[in-house]
Parts: structure tokens; sequence; C-alpha cells
């Protein structure tokens, strides 16, 4: 049975304690390095690999601290802090730079836990949408790679089809998930969270550069729930809050096709004028 393109990208061979190797994949390919989603799923795949993994993850911070070149790289995953129920991990990924020193490209925090069944409520509920048979696929034509991996079906807020400064709202809601069947598992919720493309676009309908700067998802439901989705749906909601002085935020929300809560997201963004 074929790999999957997904679990290819993410793919990293153990080296050390803690330690491997990877490399970026053409498939997932954006404008500047490669797609911040799969960027942050290595990151978090490099602890879900890990023997000394205690739970499943309940957050992850991704900061971008320079783009990933095309090629191979470096990744590092330690718990710094194992408790009863929770356990504190530091990533970093590096690559060799032009002087052929590894350099730091991307640093991550990870929490995972160990869950227990308790009273549980999804506070925010799903907005009622057309279901998405109901809904035509993102039909925008896009000059990166990755955004070829994904089905899209905007409800509301697609990219603009004229970039003309008439925005007046930085809210999208749509459905989402792998092209090719593939079930859904922590990682590939990761890299779900960050496919939104940058809300100052849809904000003033001009397009300026910008790029995610940091990136945090909490995860409010673990392996059992998503594989409840398998290759169903996924409902995503993302809006800026503030664009100020070259930086912006994004919350995005993602829901199941049964309404349930997988993960919210925050992330800062930089913005050039």
């Amino acid at each position: 049975m074929n790999t999957h393109v997904f679990d290819q990208a993410i793919a990293l061979t153990a080296t050390g304690d803690g330690r491997y190797t990877g490399a970026t994949s053409p498939a997932y390919a954006n404008m500047v390095g490669p797609f911040g989603g799969v960027t942050a799923a290595t990151a978090l795949n490099a602890v879900m690999r890990h023997p000394a993994l205690l739970g499943e993850p309940l957050s992850l911070t991704v900061n971008f601290c320079a783009a990933l070149a095309d090629g191979p790289f470096a990744v590092s995953a330690q718990p710094v802090r194992t408790n009863r129920s929770t356990q504190h991990w530091v990533v970093a990924i590096t690559q060799a730079g032009a002087s052929g020193e590894a350099e730091t490209v991307v640093t991550a925090t990870v929490v995972t836990a160990a869950r227990r069944s308790t009273w549980s409520v999804d506070d925010e509920p799903m907005p009622s949408v057309p279901m998405p048979d109901a809904v035509a696929p993102y039909a925008v034509p896009s000059p990166v790679e990755w955004i070829r991996r994904y089905e899209l079906r905007p409800v509301e807020g697609a990219i603009p089809h004229r970039w003309d400064g008439g925005g007046s709202d930085s809210r999208s809601r749509l459905w989402m998930r792998d092209v090719v069947p593939r079930p859904l598992d922590l990682c590939g919720l990761a890299a779900l969270a960050d496919v939104f493309f940058p809300r100052v676009w849809l904000r003033r309908a001009t397009r300026v550069p910008a790029g995610t700067v940091s990136m945090t998802v909490y995860f409010h439901a673990g392996s059992v729930q998503l594989a409840e989705v398998g290759h169903g749906w996924v409902l995503g909601q993302a809006r800026a809050q503030a664009f100020r002085n070259g930086f912006f935020d994004q919350t995005a929300l993602l829901w199941n096709e049964a309404g349930h809560l997988l993960c919210s997201s925050h992330q800062v963004v930089y913005y050039k004028e």
C-alpha cells in the first residue's frame, strides 16, 4: 500500500535520542519554503514518534524563525519535564546555512497529556452552514502547490476574485479535507488549522506579502475522536481581530461534520506594505 503524500512529507528518520532527519516535500511547496501547516505537523510528528511520549498533544506552538529552505533538515524533540499527567516538550528544526553551519529555522513547544474521562461540553457551537455537497469547490487558481493537496469548499469569505481594495470583513468559513483520502489524525489536524489564506488579503482585498510568525493549536479531540472523522469533512472558521503596525492575529476553529469542536488555533502574522 502506498504511503500517503502527507505522511511522506512529515516522515522522519531517527538518528539518536530524540533526534531525526527529514526533508521538504515539493508536494507541499509554498511561495517561500513549504506550507507552514506541514512544517507544524513535522514538529509534532517528532514528539509523536518519541519513545518517552506521555499521552497525546494538548497544545502545539510553532515559531517560524526563518523560511525553511528546500532540502534536508534536522529535528530535535526533547521532553523537558514530565509530570503525573502532563509532559512538556521543546522542539527545534535546523538546516545548514550559507556558511555550512546549522541554523535554527523553527522552534516549537508541545504539551502532551494523559487525558481522562470527565464532564465535557463544546461551548462554541458550529455555525449553521450548508453541508459540503451543497457548496462549490474552491475554483480560484493558485500559484502554490500545497493547496492542491486539499479539497476546499468555501461557504463564505473566499479568496478575493478582484484585488480592488474593497474588502470589509476578515471571516472565512469553509469545508476542508485531503484530496487523496487519508484518515484524520493529530498531525493532519495541525496542518488543517493553517490552511486559511492571510486574513489581510480578505479584509483589504489587497494582496500584500504576509507570513506566519507564530502559530498555536489547541487540541480538543484526541486520536480516538479523530479516527471517527476518518476521511470526512472538517468545517473551518478563521478571522482576525486586529491589523496594526505590520502584524495581525488570526483565530481559527475546526469542527467535524457532527458539530464537535476538534481544535482551536491562534496565530500572529507579519504583513508588508
